[in-house]
């Protein structure tokens, strides 16, 4: 998924000063000072009250709140308002410094809580516009109940606001309460509404591959870009559904004995049209378009407009300043990569022990401290027309209802689509507009204004082309092209060269957040399907599973708001000065108007019910195959490569072969299964390859045997994953241009090939200077195709690595630069983990970390101390079901995790189990802070009680919300 709030980046730059103060604040919090005192009141005051009774505006009956031992709240009330006011209250109670966080960092106010070490930051996110979108989508698109739940939610969260301020809310409320004069302010409705589009952006699709794939072309052939990027393994690894197609303007599901489809599901009428679509035919990997054809390796998708060597200098120049101004944004779910995504799956009645089905997943986002999910049941008392929510599950706090969860007759997981809904586009940028189509037209502008800590303000002008916002605008690093063009103090960017506009989906306002409620009160497949049409962004693989019938049954859908290109197919940064490009239907002028009607339409969307196989598995491969005869629609070309779902394809039909049925318990060791497809490839060549020093001979021989698997105490996944890493590097790493290698990274490389042949060419010094989370090569399942691809080539040119001084000798073969990959990887391990082989372990290199939020993101140690936690020691890995994963450009530290685990038993919801990654509180030093964590790291999972006498059963504390004057 859900598709990546990790603390918003903070640049210690503009930050130290409030940072030192913030220190010795909640240094005296934590009585390493004069603060016994402190150390009580302080940190206590803000844990919320979990027993009595609370009175509270606006309730219209009183609402109980029932916390099992692991502060799980339970909510029963008897209408759906107070239903949601509660919700809103308890997760003020638990995560309002989260929920303050999220709402400034989606609407570009960070400078207000942390200073000017923001301002770029909100900048940036002010050009992008979600709150602007959210604030549409709210007085535009949502319907009456939705808004009416939305309002019932913010005066749920102000009525526990009220008369609280600095330590009453957190301890970080109160540092900054103590080191300036920070109030929050009211919650609205428009605040949970944004915090839909922060998902959306760090689930946007291919927008990284994009960048990257025009940075490479400074440095690469496009043959060598292509054997980077290879197409899908369709042969291989299986897509989520199989042969289905559009016939009549709706998908069509292949046809299967027992895969019979419910009456009524193709519900509404899509918009756009099916046909024309051009370039989508391709399949992953493919060429489609006049883009192609007339693209050269330097001009990056130009279709042949680039006007000189120099501009494509400029260019990747600005795409290198965008992609570091893009690190610099707050990750909300997790680091972009070709390893990273989401598991699910779900297993039809009949291979199931229970009769019924069973339904999995596990999002992998980034590892926040609190975690992203809050876990919360949300029961009316009695079902009725005023009461209609019986719910629990996974839920973001700052948002009403539930994200991923179950209610009384379905269930439903998600994992990322990975559509391509993002479009870059460079624009011929002049002081009095951008051209289009040969005419100059003036841009889309407004003006805002960012507050900043401590005062002082600082205005930004924002503009936008007819494809979108300028986004390039927001980096004094962008080089431009040609002489610079004068700016007005109003608009103080860059006024001619190539600019860079974004056109994403998300950007349009939608209905997303009717979607949501939708699926809490879904009762069947018709019903389900229905919701996900509105659940236009992010665009998310939705499985259902149903307790009807004998079975029950099984399903999936495909949602979301997926453009239609014209020409070219969002693999390279389309030329924005040519109407040829632009999206069907889309911003067509500089009235910024937009029908919507480019999208393909939801009846042609893929979908699946009770398959023949039995069971569906999506694990962000690709959604089906496209070509002549198949899925006609281009969905992306940058799937993930199909490495997580296959591995969960094989487990299931071993385990249906072996026993015919499979349980929950069997479920849960799937989730943590740590296979690594990469080794299982290349091991077997590693163990053959010579090796005469002694001490790799050593470690060479930890492969012996070896099952593959990636345990935390296992020293041959430690060495096998270091050799990989320095494979990876020698074939790879070294050859990518200075803006896709980790900052740090240097190397000498020539100054010049240019000149007569008998001078010596010149060396220079050159350093990475991408952030280690989004550097390359990553090592996800992508570089696992290349390498298997380049693997059958032993004297491929990729496996070719100079010589290091006058020891180490240059490769040639790939057997010679594995050789010296192991022998890398052996030294690289002593530094490490010490030269007795013994003592090494994976979990002792692949390590989690949890930071608190913002102000637990830097700085000194005692800051770490007093809000971090960690470090845990795991398996798993990157690419692997048990989805642990790192980023191989920058070392072996835990990046992303399955940010929680379920498994949903459709015959008795009170068997159901789940775990989150961290715990209910998000206040430091609670008993529910972190109380989740090492049961997460072990696999275990918590009982999940939904009917009520489970509820009551497990329940330890009880807290009666009532209405004001009761």
């Amino acid at each position: 998924m859900p598709a990546n709030e990790t603390a918003p980046s903070v640049k210690k730059k503009g930050r130290r000063a409030r940072l030192i103060v913030l220190v010795l604040v909640l240094a005296l919090f934590a009585g390493l000072g004069y603060g016994a005192y402190w150390s009580v009141d302080s940190v206590r005051a803000s844990f919320p009250q979990a027993t009595g009774s609370l009175k509270v505006p606006g309730l219209t009956g009183t609402v109980d709140v029932k916390r099992d031992a692991n502060g799980i709240p339970q909510l029963y009330a008897d209408s759906d308002e107070d239903l949601f006011r509660a919700q809103g209250f308890v997760h003020a109670q638990d995560r309002f410094w989260e929920m303050d966080v999220r709402r400034h960092m989606t609407s570009g106010r960070l400078s207000e809580m942390f200073g000017s070490g923001q301002v770029e930051t909100d900048a940036f996110l002010r050009t992008l516009g979600w709150r602007q979108v959210a604030q549409q989508e709210y007085d535009t698109k949502l319907s009456a109940d939705t808004k009416k739940y939305l309002q019932a939610y913010a005066d749920g969260v102000n009525a526990y606001l009220k008369d609280k301020s600095g330590k009453d809310l957190s301890v970080e409320h109160a540092a900054l309460k103590l080191s300036g004069d920070y109030a929050p302010e009211q919650w609205t409705p428009v605040d949970s509404v944004a915090w839909l589009k922060a998902m959306a952006w760090d689930l946007r699709g291919n927008m990284q591959d994009e960048i990257d794939r025009a940075l490479m072309t400074g440095k690469l052939s496009q043959a060598q870009i292509n054997d980077l990027y290879p197409p899908y393994p369709f042969d291989r690894n299986r897509p989520i559904v199989e042969g289905g197609t559009v016939k009549g303007g709706k998908y069509t599901p292949a046809a299967a004995p027992g895969s019979g489809s419910p009456v009524g599901t193709g519900t509404g009428t899509g918009t756009g049209s099916s046909t024309g679509t051009g370039s989508s035919t391709g399949g992953q990997g493919g060429t489609s378009g006049s883009q192609v054809s007339s693209q050269t390796a330097g001009e990056t998708g130009l279709a042949g407009n680039a006007t000189a060597q120099g501009a494509t200098v400029g260019l990747r120049t600005s795409l290198g300043a965008l992609a570091d101004t893009l690190d610099t944004i707050p990750a909300i779910l997790g680091p972009a990569g070709s390893g990273i995504g989401s598991n699910s799956w779900v297993v039809a009645g009949k291979y199931t022990t229970t009769g019924k089905p069973l339904l999995a997943n596990d999002p992998h986002l980034s590892p926040q401290l609190p975690s992203v999910w809050y876990q919360m049941g949300l029961h009316c008392r009695a079902a009725s027309a005023a009461c209609q929510y019986d719910v629990a599950g996974y839920t973001f706090s700052g948002m009403p209802g539930v994200v991923i969860g179950h209610n009384a007759d379905i269930a439903w997981g998600m994992t990322n689509l990975g559509a391509d809904v993002t479009d870059l586009y460079l624009e011929q940028v002049k002081p009095e507009g951008y051209v289009y189509d040969g005419k100059t037209l003036p841009f889309t502008t407004r003006e805002e204004v960012i507050k900043i800590a401590g005062g002082g303000e600082k205005k930004i002008t924002v503009r936008s082309t007819n494809n979108g916002p300028l986004i390039s605008d927001r980096s004094d690093e962008i080089a431009t092209v040609g002489s610079r063009a004068p700016v007005s103090s109003a608009a103080p960017d860059r006024g001619n060269g190539y600019g860079v506009s974004l056109r994403w989906t998300a950007l349009d306002p939608g209905k997303s957040m009717d979607a949501v409620f939708r699926l809490n009160r879904a009762k069947n497949f018709q019903e389900f399907r229905t919701a996900a049409r509105d659940f236009e962004v992010p665009s998310q693989n939705l499985i259902y599973a149903d307790n009807k019938g004998a079975n029950g049954n099984i399903g999936y859908q495909a949602p979301g708001r997926i453009p239609m290109r014209t020409s070219g197919d969002g693999k390279m940064p389309a030329p924005g000065w040519d109407s040829k490009y632009a999206w069907k239907g889309g911003k067509e002028g500089k009235d910024g108007k937009d029908g919507n009607a480019g999208y393909v339409p939801q009846d042609e969307m893929p979908w699946a019910y009770n398959p023949d196989r039995g069971f569906i598995v999506t694990a962000n491969q690709a959604v089906t195959e496209t070509g002549q005869g198949k899925y006609p629609h281009l969905l992306t070309t940058d799937w993930g490569y199909g490495a997580r779902s296959q591995r969960i394809n094989d487990l299931i039909e071993a385990k249906i072969k072996d026993s015919g049925k499979i349980s929950t318990d069997d479920m849960r060791t799937m989730q943590m299964d740590n296979s690594s497809e990469i080794a299982a490839l290349l091991t077997p060549m590693l163990a053959k390859i010579n090796i005469s020093d002694p001490d790799v001979r050593s470690a060479q021989k930890l492969l012996e045997g070896w099952n593959y698997t990636q345990e935390p105490d296992s020293a041959a996944a430690a060495y096998f994953n270091a050799v990989w890493r320095n494979i990876l590097k020698l074939a790879f790493g070294d050859k990518m241009p200075k803006e896709l290698r980790v900052e740090g990274s240097c190397m000498n490389v020539p100054e010049s090939t240019t000149g007569p042949a008998d001078d010596l060419v010149k060396m220079v010094r050159e350093c990475g200077e991408r952030a280690s989370d989004s550097a390359q090569p990553d090592g996800g399942d992508r570089w696992f195709e290349v390498v298997r691809r380049l693997v059958k080539d032993e004297d491929s040119a990729w496996w070719q690595a100079p010589a290091v001084g006058r020891t180490v000798a240059a490769t040639t073969t790939r057997d010679q630069l594995f050789a010296r990959a192991m022998e890398d990887a052996r030294w690289e391990l002593t530094a490490k983990l010490g030269k007795d082989q013994s003592t090494w372990s994976w979990g002792r290199m692949h390590q989690l970390m949890l930071k608190n939020q913002t102000i637990g993101t830097e700085g000194p140690g005692y800051l770490q101390w007093l809000l971090n936690r960690g470090p845990w020691n795991l398996g798993g890995g990157e690419a692997t079901v048990n989805a642990t994963g790192w980023n191989a450009s920058s070392g072996y530290g835990v990046t992303w995790v399955p940010s929680m685990r379920m498994v949903v038993n459709l015959a008795d919801f009170d068997k159901s189990r789940w775990i989150n990654l961290t715990g209910a509180s998000g206040h430091a030093y609670h008993d529910h802070y972190t109380d989740q964590t090492s049961l997460w790291a072990k696999g275990e999972l918590l009982d999940w009680p939904f009917g009520k006498d489970a509820v009551d059963q497990a329940t330890v504390d009880t807290l009666t919300l009532q209405p004001e004057g009761s």
